[in-house]
Parts: C-alpha cells; structure tokens; sequence
C-alpha cells in the first residue's frame, strides 16, 4: 500500500493511505449532477448488500496510484439519462481534483473517467400520478 507522505515544519511525518484519497475522490464524484451510482454491476451489487446493512463503501468504483506528492485517480460511473456525458465527466474531474488537493494537499495529475453504462429510468422510478404509456393504450 502506497502512502502519501509529507513533513511539516520538520515538527513530524504525514502518513495518509491510499484509501483516504479514494474516499475523497469517491465523495468528490458521487456529488456530481448525473452521476447514478460508481462502479460497474459486480461492485455495484456488493454496494448494495452493503447500503442494506448500514456499511456503504464510499471509495467504490475508485482506483488511486498515490505518490509521495501527487495522485492520480480512475473513476467508473453509470450516469444518469439524459445527461451530456462529456460534461458529467469534466464535473467530476473539477470535483475530484478540488477534493483531492484541498482536503489531502496531493498534486492530482490526471483523473480518468469511465462511463460504463447510462441508467434509463424506469417504471418503478416513475411518478405514480402519470400514466404510464402501458395504461395509455
């Protein structure tokens, strides 16, 4: 496990784990407009189970390489229908870089995002005051 590492004032050493910045980052991505969930389906069902039993991972569908002083980060999303993708993906990047070096002081050198999938909403999603286009025909 990579750490980050930085000296204050000759005072003592900071030691902050790879997974403190992928909790960071996850928080950052997951307050985007657009975004439906992160992960792709196998991490997203294990969140499931975990959301049910009180115990969500925050750094899912989050990878970090963490240096001494910079950080580079992979978010995985399903975005949200309709939203423009390109832009989802610039927020989170913005989101995930000002999360980064103001809360933990790493230099974010790059932010990749993978969109795997958009989510379509569906019946169940829906306002049950509008007919549904099954009850119109």
């Amino acid at each position: 496990m990579t750490r980050a590492e930085a000296s204050l004032n000759g005072t003592g050493k900071t030691v902050i784990n790879d997974g403190v910045v992928a909790k960071v980052a996850g928080l950052a991505a997951r307050d985007v407009a657009g975004v439906h969930a992160l992960g792709g389906g196998a991490a997203r069902a294990l969140g499931a189970i975990r959301d049910a039993m009180k115990n969500t991972d925050v750094s899912q569908g989050v990878s970090v390489e963490v240096g001494e002083t910079q950080v580079a980060v992979d978010v995985t999303i399903v975005a949200d229908y309709p939203v423009q993708l390109q832009q989802v993906a610039n927020d989170i990047r913005t989101n995930v870089i000002r999360a980064i070096e103001d809360l933990v002081g790493l230099e974010v050198t790059e932010v990749n995002v993978t969109i795997l999938d958009i989510h379509l909403p569906s019946d169940d999603d829906a306002d049950p005051a509008e007919p549904t286009k099954a009850a119109l025909r």
